[in-house]
């Protein structure tokens, strides 16, 4: 593999050098071209970094055999190359524009943005509300850099953003269905959670003083423990239903998959999983205030008590964290393309 990977990379060297010795037709009608775009299709990074360092008109010219990707830029939009799209957008600054501005259907570069690409590039993202929330991202990165192309029509008589809804109908429905389900879900075990914290609170371990009406460890530290995370267990689990309800009720429009629905349902899963954690600790601050000298039966418990949060932590903790990075990260492309002045300029030319 070793091998095959150094002869490649030799090979690739050659390429770009009889590249740069060819006119504009003859890399047109090459096999390098087709290669240049099969390396955009699947993301093969390293392959376009290194047309783009040895030989970048190539790249900037190469033109496809698919009637739908007159350049390298609409291919890496298509396919959802972020690394890709960011990387021919720093080679269109420093090197000059791209060619042609439409294709044969009358369709723009934001055209490209708005349809929706198959279903392979789609499912990368798990759900699909979140799969839709990357759609918006491509389409709003792309709209940054040619913002005059928002209002222009192709030969059907749509623009960029009414395609973009027309092709994106089902995935909006599979995305409200995604989240409805999960917010229902949710719903249930944070109820559950506020129910049982707020009968803890009045059915405290050891019971009242009969004559004060106050705790009968009062003044345990462990009962200080079980008091605060009960209280924070209630609180947490009471934001966390109503984040869910929040989602429940949502109008579920486009733009509301991109920051609103998944800022409310990480809140509500955030605060779900540290209303699940205090539970456990109340339950275990409990479990010792009653029976501190019997070890042999609070330990066993206490360990079996966070199964539960270890149970959670591995099932939601990697999708929490990826909706975390997907909404409030740098986003699906790099935002330095937005000062890509050349490439603005001439984009937004060809509009007027």
């Amino acid at each position: 593999m070793k091998l095959i990977h150094v002869q490649a990379n030799e090979l690739l060297g050659i390429m770009c050098k009889q590249f740069l010795d060819s006119d504009c037709d003859q890399w047109e009608d090459s096999k390098g071209s087709y290669a240049i775009f099969y390396a955009i299709e699947n993301g093969i990074l390293k392959f376009v970094d290194k047309i783009a360092k040895e030989s970048p008109k190539v790249l900037m010219w190469s033109k496809s055999d698919d009637e739908r990707f007159p350049n390298a830029l609409w291919a890496a939009i298509f396919h959802r190359q972020a690394e890709i799209f960011s990387l021919i957008c720093g080679v269109a600054d420093r090197y000059g524009s791209l060619k042609f501005s439409y294709d044969k259907h009358g369709n723009n570069i934001l055209h490209t943005a708005g349809k929706l690409p198959p279903s392979t590039l789609i499912n990368r993202t798990a759900g699909a509300a979140f799969q839709m929330q990357k759609e918006l991202q491509w389409y709003k990165a792309v709209e940054s850099i040619v913002p005059r192309y928002c209002e222009l029509k192709n030969k059907d008589g749509k623009t960029p953003r009414e395609l973009f809804t027309e092709s994106h109908k089902e995935l909006v429905k599979e995305g409200e269905k995604w989240m409805k389900s999960t917010a229902t879900s949710c719903t249930v075990v944070g109820a559950l959670i506020v129910t049982i914290m707020f009968a803890a609170a009045f059915t405290v371990p050891g019971g009242n003083n009969q004559n004060t009406g106050y705790p009968m460890f009062l003044k345990d530290k462990l009962f200080m423990l079980f008091i605060i995370s009960d209280s924070i267990s209630l609180f947490s689990s009471s934001t966390s239903v109503l984040m869910f309800l929040g989602i429940l009720t949502s109008r579920y429009l486009e733009e509301d998959f991109l920051k609103s629905l998944p800022s409310k349902m990480i809140i509500g899963l955030s605060t779900l999983f540290f209303s699940i954690a205090t539970m456990v600790i109340a339950f275990s601050a409990a479990l010792l205030i009653m029976l501190r000298e019997y070890s042999w039966i609070f330990i066993p418990a206490i360990c079996l008590a966070s199964v539960p949060v270890t149970l959670f932590v591995w099932m939601q903790f990697p999708l929490l964290v990826e909706m975390v990075i997907s909404t409030f990260g740098p986003g699906v492309v790099n935002r330095k393309i937005r000062k890509c002045s050349k490439l603005c300029t001439y984009l937004s030319s060809c509009c007027s």
